[in-house]
């Protein structure tokens, strides 16, 4: 049987891990609930939640997956009381499995948007009708959602080593490259501080409640915590690293990476006459059109387009090692088939949520499309329901000595996150999802 294999470099391990986090939730997601949601203030909130709940969340699953050093469930199995525990990691399988087949198929669209910019077929008047006939055109999307998945399993089916932290070492240093590249440019058009001033300075009168609980929800998303995929990565870390560092280490590049992701969208759409609340909308629609503004836009379009490649990319390699690595156990041997197996299941459960906006538009799952569905069921309950149970199990299922050795800081830092883990963040969490639920009665 074959070893287990493990980060050859901190370094590896950290860039992987941000690679995780670092996904449409920062670059897509981030830019356009910043401007519908109060800009700096929404910015300000993010920040703070992103340390105070979203960094012992990532914490826990460090911890528990090195102290585990195994795949999710036999983990849970090892260091679990109950013989209900593993359905953690089994919640994870599900869910990481789910995730991908829809996250796919955005990976699809950017694909199809990064050939349209490498040919010139970008410049066009309408973007909205653009976006509309590409999702919607069943046969692009589906050869470009298996593009992007057959891209994403070549990767992992290479292994720790030589596939998933060999195209990080490249993959991000290169978004960081384009990311300073394109803030460069959009800070340097005329008007653009407009745009910085709606990023950094608060306008206080838009503080709420809901603000307030929208950026709690993306800081815990987009540190991809819930689903065990931190907990995987961690269970390749060596005994010897410190996950203290580390996860800050993640932290930080996560909320550097998506204020970034601002400074590259908000003075440009200030600049050239855009809205910053044009939700959703504001990568596939009004960004191309505001490129096209700009000297040399085209280059800077085709610059983002790969950069969203490589973001999205990271994130779905994360999402596929969970389910590798819960589904071949400690048969080592048998991750290039299985990855090769899982990777086709996942493309096949993905073609609905493919077809969603074309031959399947008129098909609703309790009034939402099934690409709309399975975000849901994911990202609302089932990462909560996740991260909740890895924050209890962290807090009350791990002994004091087990964290304290695995932790490795000052007692009093110990006792402050053990506090987190086992009261702020559970209590976060059950807030948001209590939220959502009101919300959605509310509005029928």
């Amino acid at each position: 049987m074959a070893p287990r294999e493990q980060w050859t470099s901190k370094l590896g391990f950290i860039l992987a891990a941000a690679g995780s986090a670092i996904g449409l939730g920062a670059i897509w997601k981030f830019p356009y609930m910043a401007g519908t949601n109060g800009g700096s203030i929404f910015v300000l909130l993010f920040i703070i939640s992103t340390i105070a709940i979203g960094l012992p969340i990532l914490l826990a699953e460090f911890i528990i997956g090195r102290k585990g050093q195994a795949d999710a469930i036999t983990i849970f199995q090892k260091l679990g009381k109950s013989k209900w525990w593993p359905a953690i990691a089994w919640l994870g399988f599900a869910f990481g499995f789910i995730v991908l087949s829809f996250y796919s198929v955005v990976g699809g669209w950017i694909l199809s948007y990064l050939v349209r910019a490498l040919t010139g077929k970008l410049a066009i008047e309408d973007h909205g009708s653009l976006f509309a006939s590409i999702t919607s055109n069943s046969v692009e999307v589906l050869v470009a959602q298996f593009v992007f998945m057959l891209i994403t399993v070549w990767i992992v089916q290479g292994g720790i080593k030589g596939g998933i932290e060999r195209a990080s070492k490249w993959m991000m240093p290169l978004l960081f490259i384009f990311f300073i590249l394109l803030a460069v440019r959009s800070l340097t058009l005329e008007g653009a501080m407009e745009g910085v001033r709606f990023l950094f300075i608060p306008d206080w009168s838009l503080l709420n409640g809901s603000t307030f609980l929208l950026a709690l929800g993306q800081a815990f998303f987009s540190l991809s915590v819930g689903v065990t995929a931190m907990m995987t990565y961690a269970s390749y870390l060596p005994k010897e690293e410190r996950l203290g560092q580390s996860a800050i280490s993640v932290s930080l590049l996560n909320i550097v990476i998506s204020i970034l992701a601002g400074l590259v969208i908000f003075p440009a759409v200030f600049a050239l006459g855009g809205s910053p609340a044009e939700g959703p909308g504001l990568i596939f629609v009004v960004l191309p059109a505001i490129f096209e503004q700009m000297p040399f836009g085209s280059f800077f379009m085709i610059l983002f387009f790969i950069l969203m490649l490589f973001a999205t990319l990271t994130s779905a390699i994360a999402l596929l090692e969970i389910v590798i690595s819960t589904g071949i156990r400690t048969r080592y041997d048998r991750r290039r088939r299985a990855s090769w197996v899982f990777g086709s299941l996942i493309f096949i459960i993905g073609l609905p949520s493919a077809l969603s906006f074309g031959v399947l538009a008129d098909f609703h799952i309790f009034g939402n499309t099934v690409f709309d569905f399975a975000d849901i069921i994911t990202s609302r309950i089932g990462m909560p329901i996740g991260a909740l149970f890895i924050s209890l199990f962290a807090g009350f299922v791990l002994t004091n000595e087990q964290t304290m050795k695995e932790l490795d800081v000052a007692p009093w830092l110990h006792h402050t996150w053990k506090f987190l883990v086992r009261f702020l963040v559970p209590l976060a969490i059950i807030i948001i999802f209590a939220a959502w639920i009101f919300e959605t009665l509310l509005n029928g």
